[in-house]
């Protein structure tokens, strides 16, 4: 066998555990979380058969193509080198501590490194879209409903609905992750597949899924858990439903691969401040007579980035980088006043932005990982570090 195949298969092997192993926690942490009392092959059923589903009907609709079109800019590698293994190892390793990096960064910035500006900035805007978003959203939520679920254990006829209400929201958003991600795993086999490969492709994955429901998603799964309540059936599906309906945004906003892990922990973080926000002055009303500015200014925060979704939402692969940054700049205000404006509670918000920064320091290490073996990769293959990743 030719050993460019090898390594070909090689790193799809390779890239598929990492990547299916290292974003398990975006799609199915919180499915995995609110079921655990369930056998972990039913659990593999059910997200195996999404997994098909996508992976066949993508390969129909776009000639062989299962990305769904997102490596059209990505050329094929025919004389792939061993060098080209070592995004997907690096990941493997960096997925057994723990660490939530962006596998689109850790992988494809290799087949293409001048695509990692355009992949930068189109993950920090999923994570400034999903921030505000979610901070929105869950001001509502936790005022109607995650207060409620908090305080008030779910009953048996509840868990009916709210188990078949997860289940969906949790196939909807398993599918919109699965086009995104695919390009991550694929990115290593031709773009138009013949039926051998993507049956033997098939197989690969759902035995890699089979694994991570088995070990009921490995130490990455410990991010999920640390986050308020989304042990709950009920928020696991608000969650879960909100993510999916972002991933669908950047679906049809452009086929520029992004990091969705950025875009899920952005929904976490943006979750956590707004639930912690809403329950301590739900706790302590008299903050807001403390602190009466800073509550007035966090009700005119709330309308200037409802302005600012509709707007990146109208203007879809319009966006520019000047939208991205007062994008990430309304969202870190809007965290600020929160924390200014529940005095009283402030150390609850503090540890909510310990975890967030956490979180954000180990996806920033990816990248930073990321721009580092793309020019060792370049040292290896080409004997120099000449050519710029920009």
């Amino acid at each position: 066998m030719d050993a460019s195949l090898i390594i070909m298969w090689t790193g799809f092997i390779l890239a598929g555990y990492a990547v299916v192993g290292n974003d398990s926690i975006q799609t199915l942490g919180t499915f995995l979380s609110s079921n655990e009392d369930r056998k972990w092959y039913v659990l593999w059923a059910f997200a195996g058969s999404i997994l098909a589903f996508t992976l066949l009907y993508g390969w129909a609709q776009y000639g062989g193509d299962v990305s769904y079109g997102r490596l059209e800019s990505y050329a094929f590698v025919e004389d792939m080198g061993w060098p080209y293994l070592l995004p997907p190892l690096v990941l493997m390793l960096l997925t057994r501590t723990g660490i939530p990096v962006s596998t689109s960064f850790l992988i494809l910035t290799f087949f293409k490194p001048k695509g990692l500006i355009d992949m930068t900035m189109k993950s920090i805007l999923g994570y400034a879209l999903a921030f505000c978003v979610a901070i929105i959203v869950w001001q509502l939520v936790t005022r109607w409903l995650d207060k409620r679920f908090i305080n008030n254990p779910i009953t048996d006829g509840e868990k009916k609905l709210w188990t078949g209400l997860q289940w969906a929201s949790t196939g909807f958003l398993w599918g919109q992750w699965l086009i995104q991600d695919f390009a991550n795993i694929y990115v290593y086999l031709p773009r138009a597949l013949e039926f051998y490969e993507i049956a033997v492709s098939l197989v690969i994955l759902l035995a890699m899924l089979a694994y991570i429901f088995y070990s009921k998603g490995g130490n990455i799964q410990k991010i999920v858990k640390a986050k308020t309540n989304t042990t709950d059936i009920r928020s696991a599906t608000i969650i879960d439903f909100t993510y999916g309906i972002i991933l669908l945004f950047f679906k049809e906003f452009s086929n520029v691969p992004m990091s969705t892990t950025w875009v899920f922990l952005g929904l976490l973080a943006g979750r956590e401040i707004a639930l912690r926000y809403r329950l301590e002055l739900d706790e302590e009303p008299s903050d807001r007579q403390r602190a009466r500015g800073a509550y007035y200014a966090g009700m005119a925060m709330n309308v200037v980035i409802l302005l600012l979704i509709g707007y990146v939402v109208y203007l879809k692969d319009q966006v520019n980088d000047l939208i991205i940054v007062v994008m990430a700049v309304a969202m870190v205000v809007r965290a600020a006043i929160a924390y200014v404006e529940t005095k009283p509670g402030q150390k609850n918000l503090l540890s909510a932005f310990r975890n967030i920064f956490s979180d954000l320091g180990k996806v920033a290490f990816g990248l930073a990982v990321s721009i580092a073996l793309v020019y060792i990769m370049r040292f290896l293959t080409t004997g120099t570090f000449i050519e710029s990743v920009g």
